[in-house]
């Protein structure tokens, strides 16, 4: 069955992730990390994307770009090649690097702008790689809040513009993550609590 063309569009942001073969790490050390930052850097000058939040996790990343070129596809092409040729020499490996085409899905209203980049760099703390963003360094968060230096290749603009901008975006910003690390918290304490009662799962799944 042939696949569905890929929306190619100046227009929308991309949320785009993408995976290692049989879910494999593509990103085993420090320099593994800071190498692909430089690609996608190198991406977003090439291609004239629009950046605005990223985060590179262990055998998978998410990026939030606009494509002011309608060249999505061409861009990630770009970036997974170039990427996988120099993992696959400096980890004296072969084949595949990725388990399939990048998936996408598209954002073109404030608010689901707004949960794309929110989502993303929440991604550390889902994975239980940490408790919190900031402690991840591999994503945008800390410097969407003005922790750390922005990247070149990184819009923050877009993203805080929708919250007030400037400073005040910003601390939008974070209140906006803390948000929703609050309500997931409580989730995972409902379900904890349940779990651990049988008669209170039983009044839980009855109600």
């Amino acid at each position: 069955m042939p696949r569905k063309p890929r929306l190619q569009s100046p227009d929308v942001l991309y949320h785009i992730t993408t995976r290692g073969v049989e879910k494999r790490d593509i990103f085993v050390s420090r320099k593994s990390y800071i190498i692909f930052l430089e690609m996608l850097e190198q991406t977003v000058l090439r291609y004239g994307w629009i950046c605005h939040s990223y985060c590179l996790m262990k055998n998978h990343l998410h990026l939030a770009v606009e494509t002011p070129g309608a060249n999505i596809s061409a861009g990630m092409q770009f970036l997974k090649s170039e990427y996988a040729s120099w993992f696959n020499a400096e980890n004296g490996r072969e084949g595949t690097l990725y388990e399939r085409r990048f998936r996408d899905r598209v954002a073109t209203d404030e608010a689901a702008i707004l949960q794309v980049s929110r989502y993303i760099v929440l991604n550390p703390v889902r994975a239980d790689f940490r408790h919190h963003p900031e402690e991840w360094p591999w994503s945008s968060y800390n410097a969407t809040i003005g922790h750390v230096r922005r990247p070149r290749f990184l819009a923050i603009e877009p993203t805080l513009d929708l919250l007030g901008g400037g400073s005040v975006g910003a601390a939008r910003f974070a209140e906006f993550v803390e948000e929703e690390l609050a309500a997931s918290r409580r989730d995972r304490s409902r379900r904890a609590m349940s779990g651990s009662d049988p008669d209170m799962a039983n009044v839980n799944m009855a109600a």
